[in-house]
């Protein structure tokens, strides 16, 4: 299965409506029912990748809710969810789930937490929504349709240098991960304007598409964490890409305006060759 974040489709026109509208619903429900199970989200929190990455019984009842919601309105579609709903399809439609990105800052009572839910067709994502129920901010972009929050264009913000530029970024879960993004962070923190970090993906791309961070990298993340924001990110006028002109993904995700996004690449890989971690900084 594809996660391409760019290219086109037959169905960009035809179905891309009918995806956002149940992505829109979905999303909204799954966000009403995560804020409703919040009270005992510390009680139901256990860990999967390490013993610092949350899980919790919200996490898995708003995956479920969109998943049923998903095969009730198109049986025959694939779903990759973050917490194990993995369906195969036959449509050649895949769905990237993330019932609630930015689980520790949920378990915490900190209001930056999201429901995530992209579609692809052919390879080529065509629709993404990302919801903060706390905020009530609704971030929806389609294939060659633009980018969106609470119904209002939005853009990135272009021509800022690398100098100037308020970044967001992420860590990973594992000590020696986080031990590699401290040592390139300290390398890169005196050539930017600052640095912030939000503890969700999904939503740190939504600051680049709208202009609250001119740009963003992590690595480790995975397609439920990315795949809506990178759309709307290049829907607002954005890249996203990997380290030498490669496809974002696992191993490296940034997102900006474009020439941004290119000297940001290149500011990250000299980084890590001065820390000594060259070839670590995209991880697995």
């Amino acid at each position: 299965m594809s996660s391409h974040v760019s290219g086109s489709s037959s169905h960009d026109a035809a179905g891309g409506a009918e995806f956002l509208e149940l992505a829109v619903t979905l999303a909204r429900t799954a966000g009403a029912t995560a804020v409703a199970m919040r009270p005992d989200a510390i009680g139901t929190t256990t860990t999967k990748s390490s013993d610092t990455d949350p899980v919790t019984a919200a996490d898995k009842a708003a995956e479920q809710l969109i998943v049923d919601g998903i095969l009730a309105a198109r049986p025959n579609d694939a779903i990759v969810g973050e917490e194990g709903g993995g369906i195969a399809g036959t449509t050649g439609v895949s769905w990237f789930v993330d019932p609630i990105d930015g689980t520790a800052n949920y378990v915490y009572g900190i209001p930056i937490y999201a429901v995530s839910i992209a579609v692809e067709v052919d390879g080529s994502v065509v629709v993404g929504v990302v919801y903060n129920p706390e905020s009530d901010e609704l971030f929806t972009a389609r294939r060659r349709g633009g980018a969106f929050r609470n119904g209002e264009p939005i853009r990135v913000n272009a021509d800022v240098p690398l100098a100037k530029a308020l970044m967001g970024t992420g860590f990973g879960y594992k000590p020696e991960d986080r031990a590699v993004d401290g040592a390139v962070i300290a390398e890169l923190l005196p050539k930017i304007r600052d640095l912030r970090r939000l503890g969700s993906a999904a939503l740190d791309l939504c600051a680049v598409a709208m202009g609250r961070f001119d740009a963003y990298f992590e690595t480790g993340l995975h397609v439920w964490d990315y795949a809506a924001g990178a759309l709307l990110v290049e829907e607002a006028g954005g890249q996203c890409c990997g380290l030498d002109g490669s496809t974002p993904g696992p191993e490296m995700m940034i997102a900006a305006h474009s020439p941004l996004a290119n000297d940001l690449a290149g500011a990250l890989k000299l980084a890590a060759e001065t820390a000594s971690v060259e070839g670590r900084v995209g991880r697995d």
